[in-house]
């Protein structure tokens, strides 16, 4: 993907990153990215396969971190080469960011670490592509400045993701201005349709979220504009080991996938 990290403008449509929130397994990884290989060949849909191989921001200490980092890496590097896919996953320190780079393709920084100065640097120094969530906290513009810091660091390969707003303690709002907004700076814009439906800080100590409204947001992010939409999914999320209460049942994502392909026809 490194040398043709656009393609998805020669496919005339939005690209996808969808998987598991996080890699529980090989065989449960090989069937999700199957069937969503199938869905998005047949919609000329660009697709990068997304798997964490380890969840470092938990809430509570005995919540599900990962299968092993080695382990997990390695399953992310099957799934690409077995279905001659990109991969992304995400890494919490910089030096974490040479290790994650030798299995996939995206190294993806996390909504709170996206000031993260020595992460980023070494996210871009590893020549790969790197995918920047916007944290809760920051407004669209001053997004342009994490991206500087990696074109800065010599790598250009930069993508930037809209993953919700804080608004209030327990909950998360998409202000979709910002994709237009972030777009001007010249990088592909991705929605992360199921973390922003994310309501966090339960009292529980387990995030909750709005999975009813996958489709709500999905719809919006593309009609104003966005390049990529980023869609976690898994066979059954209420037995998912990571954010099962935001993530979308994958036998639901191919009718979503067709309405959102209709809508993209119809602005274009």
């Amino acid at each position: 993907m490194n040398n043709d990290y656009l393609r998805y403008k020669e496919a005339d449509n939005f690209f996808l990153l969808a998987g598991p929130c996080v890699i529980e397994g090989e065989e449960m990884a090989m069937r999700i990215a199957e069937r969503v290989v199938e869905i998005t060949n047949r919609l000329n849909i660009p697709y990068v396969f997304k798997g964490s191989y380890r969840k470092a921001n938990r809430s509570r200490i005995d919540s599900f971190t990962g299968i092993g980092d080695e382990k997990a890496l390695k399953i992310l590097r099957k799934v690409g080469e077995t279905f001659g896919i990109p991969t992304v996953t995400d890494i919490h320190t910089a030096d974490e960011a040479k290790r994650a780079a030798a299995y996939v393709d995206v190294l993806q920084i996390p909504a709170f670490l996206c000031r993260q100065t020595d992460l980023l640097v070494a996210a871009a120094q590893t020549g790969k592509i790197v995918n920047v969530k916007k944290g809760q906290f920051l407004s669209p513009e001053s997004m342009q400045f994490a991206a500087n810091k990696l074109v800065d660091a010599g790598n250009n390969q930069v993508m930037i993701t809209e993953r919700g707003t804080t608004f209030g303690y327990q909950d998360l709002v998409v202000d979709y201005r910002g994709i237009p907004t972030m777009k001007t700076f010249g990088f592909p814009v991705v929605l992360d349709v199921t973390h922003s439906l994310q309501k966090p800080n339960q009292t529980s100590g387990v995030t909750g979220g709005m999975p009813q409204l996958i489709e709500t947001v999905a719809k919006a992010g593309i009609a104003v504009g966005a390049d990529g939409l980023f869609i976690e999914t898994h066979e059954n999320p209420s037995e998912a080991k990571s954010d099962g209460a935001n993530m979308l049942q994958l036998d639901r994502l191919e009718g979503l996938l067709e309405k959102l392909v209709r809508i993209r026809e119809a602005i274009l």
